[in-house]
Parts: C-alpha cells; sequence; structure tokens
C-alpha cells in the first residue's frame, strides 16, 4: 500500500489540525472520505498550502561489508547518510545547506519524523537512555525493565515510518560512568529493537571513541550493528583510534564540529578560550576533508553539531546558527561540504578579536570601569554592509558534561561607549570577576560572524 501524508506548509496552524495532518495512521484508518474532509478543513483554515507526497512502507536499512569495507543500503540503494543534529523550526535550512539525515536526542512526541519525511530527510531516532551522571541506577533491575518495556513501546510505534533510518540507544552513556551493566542494558535494548524492527541497524553513541568503550560493547553490547563515536577536536585522530582499538564493526560519526569547550587552551582562572567563526568553518573543513570523506569505507555517516544555536559554555560555542536563525561560517562549510560549492554570499568572516592590543591567549586582567579597546578581524567577500553588535557577560559557571542544560549569563548593560568600523571603545565592568567579550558581525544576506574575548576584572 502507498500511504498519502498530507503536510500543510503553511503557520500558523492549530495544534490538533497539525496532529491529524501529520498522522498517516488517522487516513488509513478512515479513508478517503475523512482526507477529502481534512483538505476542506486545511483550506478554509486561511488557504493552507498543501504538500502531498507519497511514501511506501517502512524503509529497510542494512550495513554490508567486511574488514573496514562496509555501505549503508536503504531500499536496496547505497545510502550515506550526512547532515546534523538540529534544533526545533530549523530542517528546512538544513535541508537547503545539503543535508540528506537528522539525528535525534530523544523521541518526543515523534513529530520529527513527519517533517523530515515532508523534506525528504531521514532520521537516525534516539532513545533517550538513562544516564548514570543524572541518576540512573543500572543495579535496579526494576528501573531496567522498565526503561526496556518504556523504549518497546516507542519501537513499536515509530518503527514503519518511512523517515526512520537508525536507532541510536542512548547518548554519550560512557560520561561519567562506572557501571559495565549500562551495557548490558543497551544490549537488552538492542535485541528488543531487532526482535520488533528487523529493518532498522542499531548503535549506541559514544563521547569519544576509546579502548575501555569498545571492548565493553564487545562483551556486553554484541548486538549492536555499528558504534557511533562523538569527536571534536578529535576528529583528527579518529583513523588512529579506529586502529588503535581493534574496531571491528563500521562507525557512525553522529556529533562533529569545532574543538570542544574542554580540548582549547584557557586562561590562568581556566575560562576556555573559543575559535572565532572563521578558524570554526576551517576546522569543519579538515575534519570532512581530512577524515570523514578518505574513511567513507569505515565511517558510514556523519552528523555535524549543533544545526542551531545553544548555551553551552557560551551562548556561540556550537552553534552554526544564531537563536535568530542566522548563518554562520560554519553553516556555509558545510554548504560547501555538501554540495560542493559555496553559497552565493557568503557569511561575514571573522578571524580574530584583541582586547588593548592583547589575544584571548593572554589572560589579560584590568581593573573595574578601566577604558577598554576592541578590534575584530573581519571581512566581507561580497562588501555587504555590516552591522557589530558588542556585549559583555560574565563568564559561564556551568559545569555541565555531555550538553546538559546550561543558563545562559546575562548581559551586562552599560559597558559600550563607542563603536565604529572595526573598533569598539567599553568600560570594564565595576564589579570583579570573569567576563567575557562578544562581538557579533552581520551582513545584509543573513550571514554572521562571530569573536569573543575572556578577561577578569581585578
Amino acid at each position: 500500500m502507498i500511504w498519502r501524508n498530507t503536510i500543510f506548509n503553511q503557520r500558523p496552524m492549530s495544534p490538533n489540525l497539525r496532529a491529524l495532518a501529520l498522522d498517516h495512521r488517522w487516513f488509513l484508518q478512515r479513508g478517503v472520505g475523512s482526507l477529502l474532509m481534512m483538505v476542506a478543513l486545511g483550506l478554509s483554515l486561511g488557504g493552507c498550502g498543501l504538500i502531498e507526497t507519497g511514501f511506501e512502507g517502512p524503509s529497510r536499512v542494512e550495513i554490508l561489508g567486511q574488514s573496514g569495507q562496509y555501505q549503508m543500503l536503504r531500499n536496496g540503494e547505497v545510502y550515506r547518510p550526512v547532515g546534523a543534529g538540529s534544533v526545533p523550526g530549523q530542517l528546512e535550512s538544513l535541508k537547503a545547506h545539503g543535508a540528506n539525515s537528522i539525528r535525534t536526542w530523544h523521541v518526543g512526541d515523534g513529530g520529527i519524523l513527519d517533517d523530515a519525511h515532508a523534506l525528504g530527510l531521514t532520521v537516525s531516532l534516539c532513545l533517550d537512555v538513562g544516564r548514570e551522571r543524572l541518576g540512573f541506577d543500572y543495579d535496579d533491575a526494576d528501573a531496567v525493565a522498565e526503561q526496556l518495556e518504556e523504549f518497546r513501546e516507542t519501537v513499536r510505534k515509530f518503527k514503519n515510518h518511512p523517515a526512520l533510518l537508525t536507532w541510536i540507544i542512548g547518548n554519550e552513556l560512557n560520561i561519567e560512568s562506572r557501571n559495565p551493566k549500562v551495557w548490558n542494558a543497551v544490549n537488552d535494548i538492542a535485541l528488543m529493537i531487532k526482535a520488533e524492527d528487523p529493518n532498522h541497524p542499531v548503535t549506541t553513541a559514544l563521547a569519544g571513541l576509546g579502548s575501555k568503550e569498545v571492548r565493553a560493547l564487545a562483551q556486553r553490547a554484541p548486538a549492536l550493528d555499528f558504534i557511533s563515536a562523538q569527536v571534536y577536536g578529535g576528529i583528527s585522530g579518529l583513523a588512529q583510534a579506529m586502529d588503535r582499538v581493534g574496531l571491528d564493526k563500521p562507525i557512525m560519526v553522529t556529533e562533529w564540529g569545532t574543538r570542544g569547550h574542554w580540548e582549547t587552551r584557557a586562561t590562568q582562572w581556566r575560562a576556555p578560550i573559543e575559535l572565532s567563526s572563521a578558524r570554526k568553518a576551517e576546522h569543519y573543513i579538515s575534519g570532512y576533508k581530512n577524515v570523514l570523506e578518505p574513511n567513507a569505507d569505515r565511517i558510514i555517516g556523519s552528523y555535524a553539531f549543533l544545526w542551531g544555536q545553544k548555551q553551552e559554555r557560551t551562548p556561540t560555542w556550537y552553534g552554526t546558527l544564531t537563536a535568530s536563525g542566522h548563518r554562520t561560517e560554519a553553516a556555509d562549510a558545510l554548504f560547501f561540504l555538501w554540495q560542493g560549492r559555496w553559497p552565493e554570499n557568503r557569511a561575514p568572516q571573522v578571524s580574530g578579536l584583541t582586547l588593548n592590543g592583547k589575544s584571548p591567549e593572554s589572560s589579560l586582567r584590568v581593573r573595574p570601569g578601566q577604558r577598554l579597546e576592541a578590534q575584530v578581524s573581519m571581512l566581507d567577500r561580497e562588501a555587504d554592509p555590516l552591522t557589530l553588535t558588542w556585549i559583555v557577560r560574565p563568564e559561564s559557571q556551568a559545569k555541565q558534561v555531555g550538553g546538559d542544560l546550561e543558563r545562559v549569563p546575562p548581559v551586562v548593560p552599560g559597558l559600550l561607549k563607542v563603536s565604529e568600523g572595526d573598533r569598539a571603545l567599553l568600560s570594564a565592568p565595576a564589579t570583579s570577576g570573569a567576563y567575557r567579550l562578544f562581538v557579533r558581525v552581520e551582513d545584509t544576506a543573513g550571514g554572521v560572524g562571530h569573536a569573543n574575548f575572556p578577561f577578569w576584572v581585578r
């Protein structure tokens, strides 16, 4: 049977109507008359446009090969997922940049599958397995069994969705993990999925790729079809790591991007030094061209981190977009990597930032209220008019790991005195402590470059 999935592509729309419009099971249960009624209802609600997409099935996904010569097949055809983890509302821009797939960190209501399918994207769907660092106890047999049954219901609910590509069983369960039974639980979930859904491969996503974890998975979770690793600065050594740990399964890179905040140099007060947007773009290109692409026979797919914006040590560290959806140089780099050409108008290039003539590595200390002179190194290739925004925030004191939720430090008001060209004059905050100066360089075509500078007020 061919399912006809009717997607209303104009917003806003009532949540109830959207839920019906995106649920193909509703039409299958009620027949064509109900579909015609829904079309009429959609047209009556503000003339919503209709996109009708035909699809067959669930998809069948296989991984074939051996000894470092692997391929993923989707419905019998070679398929290499390239994409990103995305924040809500940005799938269209991700698709436009050349992605064919997304990964998630949880299932939610499953709406992401419908949204992705409407755009022709596949989904590596992550089951949010309990983490020790957040209190889950793998010695609690009842809790482990209850978690397994909850995931069984999830798998039964979504296993036949045509956008589904793979199942990810937990994200970075090895961070601050001491109980090896977590991997037995992962194996039980993998076996359950294979029994319920033989059409989609299963994996778990590791932070890094260490010998200890690979051995543990080989011993305790042999049901996994492939291993997933999440690497940032460490991507440059990934091929060597695969050889070193004796990996005998294919691998997918389910997060990669700029250098992590734990991998960069830091000030004397341990504030990590963030790369400018231009340096981040260079790191994306280097990781893809030097590692992901040459090792395509072993690395069966990859998801960049992050298509969107989030606070993780700073509001700009990992996002390829801003909170308002403007694209950074890293987004342009992904466009180039996925499509083989640069976008017609590229984001401003921001390669560095100085404060009182010093670099961020200088561990600059200033007096309360001291006059500060900032200068940003920037270039717009199309000579678009540029708008610069300068703000200061207290340094984040977050100690979270693994992407756990962080609070954005507030802006310190009233510090900017003059902004002209590539320079700004500011006053240092009146209260002692660690701070960070941010500059945002925005063009008129939706592009943004950025940099920041940690400093200390004595």
